[in-house]
């Protein structure tokens, strides 16, 4: 029976220890193909962060430059502006200075032209247009030449007779002209300088619409690089949490592998010695049965005893005759048997049978195998716990695949 135990527990052991194997099989392809998988998806992480932060540090540039640019724009558009309003301002000073020359112009051509002129108005007119700055040299002692003689023409009216009147008709006639002359010359440099002031304008304006576009165009790209830098820095924020987590993970799982591989070895070589170790017991258990079970010691008495009572001496034969005479030599052969074979296996199992046999064939053994039946039950106990560990693993392991597979498909989908 005792035999036959063994036998069956170390048929059980073997096929536990299968399923364990295929479970660490199973376990480490599994892991290391995540660990792989991790693997990749940390390189590729860290191509993406690379290129994020890149690409927003190119974008950072651009940003700059076109900052720089609407900066330069506005500076023009604001010295453009400036140096119009003074151009403009000139402007209104020179055509308030031509209107008013001409204005004076034309009431003293009015007053020189008519008959019943009054010679102090005249006079007064026309010492206004010599005062005028863009009036020419010439123009002036013309003038001044006028009012000298008109002056002397009016210190003795009583000399005045007719040639002289004729002559002052005719240096008036004469200033006239030249006023005429003056006037059309005041009067083509006005219009030069409305048309200067028009053509100055409309170039303001074209450089200021082109400003203001490339202002409005730097600006847009600005926003828009800007708003694609954002989105770069936080797919990089993202990335750099994916690859926190998928590095943890990767972690977790590369040392549940070593772990895992160092329990497997361990069990490996465990259950090898164990095996080795039923195998030697259950080939001494063997050997000891077919010692006790030999024609030494079955129907021993029936076939020796009378040839002993005959042959042997006196003393030797009562010793043989002596009640287990023969099962004690057989005893003591398999008692040697054990213990030799324990001493090889350093089972203490077999050691502790041999000393039962010695002492009790029947009784003890009996004992000793209920020993034996307990100790298997206790490795059976612990092969069950240990099975029960396992399986608590597998569903924990299971569990925490399907978290990172669907982790994974989650994250593969926002990225896609």
């Amino acid at each position: 029976d005792m035999l036959a135990k063994g036998k069956s527990e170390r048929q059980e052991e073997q096929v536990r220890f299968a399923a364990y194997k295929q479970f660490c099989d199973d376990t480490t392809e599994e892991k290391k193909a995540s660990i792989a998988a991790a693997l990749d998806e940390i390189e590729s992480l860290q191509a993406d962060i690379q290129k994020a932060e890149s690409d927003a540090a190119v974008l950072a540039k651009d940003i700059a430059a076109l900052d720089a640019d609407v900066a330069k724009y506005t500076s023009q558009q604001k010295e453009a502006t400036a140096v119009r309003e003074k151009e403009h301002d000139d402007f209104q000073v020179e055509h308030k200075d031509y209107s008013e020359s001409l204005d004076a112009l034309d009431r003293a051509i009015v007053v020189l032209k008519s008959k019943s002129a009054d010679v102090g108005q005249a006079e007064m007119l026309l010492q206004q247009v010599s005062l005028i700055a863009r009036v020419p040299e010439k123009a002036r002692r013309t003038i001044a030449a006028f009012l000298a003689t008109d002056s002397e023409i009016r210190q003795d009216p009583l000399s005045v007779s007719a040639p002289q009147a004729a002559g002052y008709e005719f240096q008036s006639g004469g200033v006239v002209d030249m006023l005429e002359n003056l006037k059309e010359k005041f009067e083509d440099e006005l219009r030069d300088l409305e048309k200067d002031e028009m053509n100055a304008e409309h170039a303001y304006e074209l450089m200021s619409v082109d400003l203001k576009a490339s202002i409005k165009q730097a600006d847009s790209e600005m926003n828009a690089k800007a708003k694609i830098k954002s989105e770069k820095e936080e797919a990089a924020a993202e990335a750099k949490g994916d690859l926190a987590d998928t590095t943890a993970a990767e972690k977790e799982d590369s040392t549940y592998l070593s772990e895992l591989g160092a329990q497997c070895t361990q069990k490996s070589a465990d259950f090898e010695s164990r095996q080795q170790l039923r195998a030697e017991e259950l080939e001494a258990i063997q050997k000891a049965i077919d010692i006790i079970a030999s024609q030494s010691v079955s129907g021993a008495s029936e076939e020796h005893l009378p040839q002993l009572i005959q042959t042997s001496a006196a003393g030797a034969s009562l010793a043989q005759l002596r009640p287990g005479a023969v099962t004690s030599a057989v005893q003591k052969r398999v008692a040697f048997f054990l213990e030799g074979r324990a001493k090889e296996l350093n089972s203490r199992l077999l050691s502790a049978l041999a000393v039962r046999v010695t002492a009790d064939p029947f009784k003890k053994i009996k004992k000793m195998i209920k020993d034996l039946i307990v100790k298997l039950l206790e490795e059976a106990n612990e092969e069950a716990t240990h099975k029960g560990w396992c399986d608590t693993e597998l569903a924990t392991n299971e569990h925490t695949r399907k978290s990172k597979t669907e982790a994974v498909e989650t994250l593969t989908a926002e990225i896609e």
